[in-house]
């Protein structure tokens, strides 16, 4: 199994879930975060006075998948998310040992 972190544009939350849905994906958690890379971050003006923003606001995208699912679930999100602008975000895939479902005791894929 791997959990796959993506950090994606908020606007771009609805578009991407709807799709990884159509694949069969039934399951993800979703965060509100904050952060910045390249993009840095961005001058606003409030009040009159100018000040810059450190953290861009960002949705993380948190779905863990069979092994055989992972390109499919990259290339979903890719299409998907993508503006082509800077700030598009990130994937991050990572190996996931175990996985339990509490309710039953189900384990591995199937607690998924």
């Amino acid at each position: 199994m791997k959990k796959i972190e993506a950090i994606i544009k908020p606007f771009k939350l609805d578009e991407v879930k709807e799709a990884l849905s159509a694949i069969g994906i039934q399951g993800m958690t979703v965060s509100e975060v904050k952060g910045f890379g390249r993009q840095k971050g961005h001058k606003e003006i409030y009040r009159g006075a100018e000040y810059f923003v450190d953290f861009i606001a960002k949705i993380r995208l948190d779905i863990i998948v069979d092994d055989n699912m992972v390109e499919t679930v990259i290339k979903t999100i890719v299409d998907n998310a993508c503006t082509g602008n800077i700030g598009d975000g990130k994937i991050f895939v990572l190996n996931v040992e175990e996985a339990v479902r509490i309710r039953t005791g189900e384990r591995g894929i199937e607690a998924v």
